[in-house]
């Protein structure tokens, strides 16, 4: 009973991660439209693009409301994609998280094409700091255009020397590391 115990509040403090991403839809030479401020997460979107060499805008400062201290940004027209980021604040888990930050955060991000408002990204997320930043390198890796492998169908035959007929028939990799191979030995009909 207690291993079971141990074992379900081990598991309560596991990093989960939810990610739903269309590879290949994120152009690199386009300008991303990132909020200002926000905590963790948010910061390190913004920074982890621009270092990967993003074009990253906070949008223009229209106005601040002088009784709540809202302001209201205005979106760049050249901005291709918006991201948009909800998280809790981060908390200081120095056991948990001892070799990995020693922050743990809880965080919603979403990334949307605004020329035809579909969503490229939509990650539900928590887990260390660092952890966190190597799984968002992952997923940029996977959403640029500009990475994602391009293979066109391919066959190749192959015929023996000797008197059978052997045909090897090897067809390109639909998916990353998928092969097919049929190996074909039609038979003799005498007469």
């Amino acid at each position: 009973m207690r291993l079971l115990l141990l074992f379900l509040f081990v598991f309560g403090l596991t990093g989960c991660n939810s990610i739903y991403l269309k590879p290949g839809t994120l152009d690199k030479s386009q300008m991303v439209y990132a909020p200002r401020a926000g905590f963790s997460m948010a910061r390190s979107i913004k920074q982890t693009m621009e270092e990967r060499g993003y074009d990253v805008s906070t949008g223009k400062l229209i106005r601040v409301s002088e009784i709540s201290g809202k302001e209201t940004y205005q979106i760049p027209k050249d901005a291709k994609y918006a991201i948009n980021v909800n998280e809790r604040n981060e908390l200081l888990r120095p056991i948990w998280c001892i070799f990995n930050g020693f922050w743990w955060w809880n965080f919603n991000v979403s990334i949307i094409n605004r020329a035809n408002n579909d969503e490229i990204l939509s990650w539900r997320g928590r887990g260390c700091q660092n952890s966190s930043l190597r799984k968002l390198n992952a997923v940029l890796d996977k959403l640029e255009m500009n990475n994602v492998p391009i293979s066109e169908p391919t066959a190749t035959v192959k015929k023996s020397t000797k008197k059978r007929t052997n045909k090897l028939v090897v067809l390109a990799p639909q998916k990353q590391n998928e092969n097919l191979i049929i190996l074909t030995n039609p038979k003799k009909t005498s007469k």
